[in-house]
């Protein structure tokens, strides 16, 4: 089937967030959709648009994002465009991504997964376990604040949101010691210089599709269909698949603290899960292998494996 392509005349418009690293991501999504079918650049346009989440003037630094109700928070009005048509696709950081999308909505490509890690930030380097006795370090997430405090309940930690560069800036005028980011997004903004060192996932398992960019399209739109599955990263996907659908029978969000990742091996996925209470108190994690196929079935297995083992009102402060 011929596929109507875009031009500069009529470009194909690719709706994201206007943060540095949204903008990356949306770059990244131009420029392999521009390869894929030898299209000029500016046969797509990049559509910035707000979001709730943005609202500076609605949401204070110091306010947890839990206080204003963020499931979609980072997506709905990115999300309203694309229903209504005013942008073809939408690029997306998956961890923001709620389990389930909008009717009419599709997300089903994914780039290839940046790296999965969490960077512990200090300027004097090290790791958390070179941080004194009730040192101060800055998370807006939920899942690293209540990891941290599991393995270390001297520290204090403090609301520190932003994108990356306010909260390199924060760190900079001491509003804390150290704090948390993503090794994806460090690297998709070529931040080779910041002090930091990665952890690795069996120190601090990362958070549900974290490094991971989808891009989310209209249901009946077939011709931008077809054009993503020719960028569509099948690994990805498969990876994705077994860690929404852990996360999906969590019934989990953004403040929830949960954590997984999922490998390829071979023919087989391994899924590694872990909950926790918000103040690091308790933790719960396990793992579980099978076939690739079976990922999504794999992520709810692991689910209720381990609210069984939390019991029934783990939650409940919730």
């Amino acid at each position: 089937m011929t596929i109507d392509l875009p031009s500069p005349a009529e470009p194909l418009k690719i709706g994201t967030r206007g943060s540095p690293l949204a903008l990356a991501q949306a770059h990244e999504t131009r420029r392999r959709l521009a390869a894929a079918f030898a299209l000029p650049e500016d046969a797509f346009e990049i559509v910035v648009i707000k979001t709730t989440g943005d609202d500076r003037a609605m949401i204070a630094a110091d306010r947890p994002l839990k206080e204003i109700g963020n499931k979609g928070l980072f997506t709905r009005e990115i999300e309203e465009q694309l229903s209504s048509g005013g942008i073809d696709i939408a690029v997306h950081s998956m961890k923001d991504m709620p389990t389930e999308q909008p009717e009419g909505l599709v997300l089903d490509c994914y780039l290839p997964r940046e790296d999965v890690r969490d960077a512990f930030i200090r300027p004097g380097g090290g790791s958390i376990h070179d941080l004194p006795e009730g040192a101060v370090v800055g998370s807006s997430s939920l899942r690293r604040r209540a990891q941290l405090l599991h393995r270390r309940p001297d520290l204090q930690v403090v609301e520190f949101r932003g994108n990356v560069q306010t909260r390199l800036k924060k760190l900079h005028e001491g509003v804390a010691e150290a704090t948390f980011l993503a090794c994806a997004g460090l690297n998709r903004l070529g931040m080779a210089d910041v002090p930091m060192t990665p952890i690795a996932p069996e120190d601090m398992l990362p958070a549900v599709a974290q490094g991971a960019i989808g891009i989310e399209r209209r249901q009946d739109d077939d011709r931008t269909a077809q054009m993503l599955a020719a960028i569509h990263d099948t690994p990805t996907g498969q990876r994705l698949a077994a860690e929404r659908a852990f996360l999906a029978q969590l019934d989990g969000s953004c403040e929830t603290p949960i954590a997984a990742l999922a490998e390829l091996l071979g023919d087989n996925l391994r899924l590694r899960g872990e909950i926790l209470k918000p103040d690091g108190s308790e933790a719960y994690a396990d793992e579980i292998t099978g076939p690739i196929a079976e990922g999504p079935e794999l992520g709810r297995a692991l689910a209720k494996r381990l609210l069984d083992r939390a019991g029934d009102g783990f939650f409940a402060w919730k």
